[in-house]
């Protein structure tokens, strides 16, 4: 079984997107199936407006039309709304093929925060667009509520899993950071694009004991370090890097209102770091089953800064235990059987 995914947000992008995407394509071939992906990578690219880390495909329908004949795909999947997504959509369309897309990013709300565009156009845009497929993946139940009463139809559950094995609590001596250790505690951390749209300007404005730390980039980074010259604002980190980080610190601050789901609080979990983050649909759909007795894992409040104080008291052998019960193979099972369901057939998958 061969499936193409269509995707916008690639390297060397770092987000939950692709976190997805890579992680999904690993196990996948565990199972039997081959995922190929058609990325920016495969076109010439301007730098997104605003926000120029981010690269745009100059991509038409007939240049995808190519490809796909080319590469010959049992299917076809759009991840992104972008360039990639648009076109590869058309030519599906246009090839009378199935295919399915999936709605990780509230685009609208990120719209609406740089530009003055109303949010019922972007929704209206991203309805039609979806609705032409055989289905739409969502990662949570509230997502799946919000869209429905919008109008979107065909809606397929495809939740988010970590490696649990990379994220760990960790020794001092398996951390072996003196720069980390040399701050003082509690650290409190964030992990994530350094934009507008995550709210980081409402955790590095509370007024906290100890270090806030800021993993990643994005166009927000110089003037919120500049805003806040007392956080150590620690740029990209990936892989043991990062997992070391989340292992030296106190408690993991999620301020979004917008994420559709946030991964980023199941690797702080599997670390052993406690979530504090405000009671809105990501974080509720995430831990909002896991917030009182002696297995809480975080806390969720209006007042940031009294959730944050309160998770410096949970226990993190909890925060653990409760991210181990999210696993990728999992995850891909589901993704897979959503495309089983959309063709209405078995998969063809290899031994």
């Amino acid at each position: 079984m061969r499936i193409l995914v269509a995707t916008d947000a690639w390297h060397p992008q770092i987000n939950g997107v692709v976190r997805s995407l890579e992680h999904t394509a690993r196990e996948a071939e565990t199972l039997g199936a081959h995922i190929e992906f058609l990325t920016p990578a495969a076109f010439r690219t301007v730098p997104m407006p605003t926000y120029p880390e981010i690269r745009l495909a100059l991509a038409t329908p007939s240049m995808v039309t190519r490809r796909l004949k080319a590469i010959a795909p049992d299917y076809v999947h759009i991840a992104t709304e972008g360039p990639v997504g648009l076109t590869t959509r058309r030519a599906c369309l246009a090839m009378g093929r199935s295919f399915t897309t999936s709605y990780h990013t509230r685009f609208p709300e990120y719209l609406a925060a740089r530009a003055p565009v109303p949010q019922r156009l972007s929704y209206a845009w991203l309805r039609r667009f979806h609705n032409a497929g055989a289905g739409m993946m969502v990662s949570t139940e509230t997502l799946e509520g919000e869209l429905r009463a919008r109008g979107f139809r065909n809606m397929m559950r495809w939740s988010r899993g970590v490696d649990a094995e990379l994220f760990r609590p960790r020794t001092t001596e398996e951390i072996d950071d003196a720069a980390l250790a040399a701050l003082p505690r509690p650290l409190f951390l964030f992990v994530g694009r350094v934009a507008v749209e995550k709210n980081i300007a409402a955790f590095l404005d509370l007024d906290l004991p100890g270090t806030k730390l800021v993993i990643g980039d994005g166009p927000a980074r110089a003037e919120l370090k500049a805003r806040h010259p007392a956080t150590r604002f620690l740029g990209k980190q990936e892989g043991e890097r990062l997992a070391r980080t989340y292992a030296a610190a106190d408690v993991f601050v999620f301020p979004s209102l917008t994420d559709t789901f946030g991964i980023v609080m199941l690797e702080a979990l599997a670390s052993g770091l406690p979530v504090a983050a405000f009671p809105v649909a990501g974080p509720r759909d995430v831990i909002g089953h896991a917030l009182i007795g002696p297995d809480r894992v975080g806390v969720l409040d209006n007042d940031l800064r009294a959730a944050a104080l309160a998770a410096l008291d949970i226990d993190r052998d909890a925060a653990r235990r409760f991210a181990l019960r999210h696993s990728w193979r999992a995850c891909t099972e589901q993704f897979l059987g959503n495309i089983e369901k959309a063709q209405g057939r078995p998969l063809r998958l290899s031994a």
